[in-house]
């Protein structure tokens, strides 16, 4: 796997890309989901698990099943990313 996105790390014997996503509320958690779906439905590409609480959202991505590079997909799902504050 080429270089990896800030805050993504690789995990398992066939990497996959996984980062959690931490908010303070549960709104900005479902705006954050809403995004997601908006984003890779668009794409045509969908991460292989995404999960989440109130105040996090963990996503993983297979680069084999994904129709884009795995590494575009998450540089495009952390332009999502507005922890409050920023």
């Amino acid at each position: 796997m080429a270089e990896q996105p800030d805050g993504w790390e690789s995990r398992g014997k066939q990497p996959t890309l996984f980062r959690r996503f931490n908010f303070e509320r549960y709104g900005q958690t479902r705006d954050f989901v809403d995004a997601l779906s908006a984003l890779t439905e668009a794409q045509g590409v969908h991460p292989q698990n995404i999960n989440f609480g109130s105040t996090y959202v963990n996503v993983t991505l297979d680069p084999n099943a994904a129709g884009l590079a795995d590494a575009d997909l998450a540089v495009r799902i952390n332009a999502l990313y507005h922890p409050a504050g920023v």
